[in-house]
């Protein structure tokens, strides 16, 4: 993904404001001290933004089939991803870019994706390398997915720094296609963790079944 690409395709959009909020709110309830009366009053201002969009119309602009393997990876699930997703609040989110397969994604992770006292949970941890490599396995024209992923922590990863993820495909044999992934902190390049990944080509009617299905299961809006 060019991440210029993606915050232009994004600009005016509204809801990538209504997202960035969401994760303020998040961050914010994850370290405020304040008294009961300005949680009630946020808790209060928040379930009327819910209401707003409760009764509105629902989906996912790649429901009605067409959508190709591709398309999907290109920006359609980009955008709603849990990792780096513009308007998915759950995002960091992780900002990637791209040349030939090696990918380099950078983040600051807040207050809400804390473990231990100052450090990122290790699981957000695995979850972003998951994603790196995720895309540099589908720069080789075949994507799949996750077989397997080995991380190994090697120092405490910090809250509130700016971390820099590189990812790159080893090989490909056959449909198998072998990863290699660093974390780092960004200013000193204190080594954080590394990981290797394994992926699984799919077949393109693989996917389209996976998205019929999922388009059985989506809730009525």
């Amino acid at each position: 993904m060019n991440d210029r690409f993606a915050l232009d395709r994004m600009a005016g959009d509204t809801r990538a404001d209504l997202a960035e909020a969401c994760r303020q709110i998040i961050d914010e309830l994850a370290s405020s001290t304040a008294d009961s009366a300005a949680f009630a009053a946020a808790a209060q201002a928040v379930q009327q933004a819910v209401a707003i969009l409760h009764d509105r119309s629902h989906g996912r602009p790649y429901e009605g089939g067409e959508a190709s393997l591709a398309d999907y990876q290109d920006h359609l699930f980009i955008d709603h991803s849990p990792l780096v997703g513009v308007l998915n609040p759950l995002a960091p989110p992780l900002s990637l870019q791209a040349d030939g397969t090696r990918v380099v994604g950078r983040v600051t992770f807040g207050a809400a994706y804390e473990g231990p006292p100052g450090c990122v949970h290790g699981g957000f941890i695995a979850a972003s390398f998951d994603e790196v490599l995720g895309f540099a396995q589908g720069l080789t024209g075949k994507p799949g997915m996750t077989g397997r992923l080995t991380v190994s922590y090697r120092s405490p990863t910090p809250l509130f720094q700016e971390l820099e993820f590189v990812g790159d495909v080893e090989r490909v044999d056959g449909r198998k296609i072998f990863t290699r992934a660093e974390l780092r902190v960004a200013a000193d390049q204190r080594l954080c963790a590394e990981a290797e990944g394994l992926f699984i080509s799919m077949k393109p009617e693989v996917f389209q079944r996976l998205m019929r299905d999922r388009g059985d299961e989506e809730p009525a809006g």
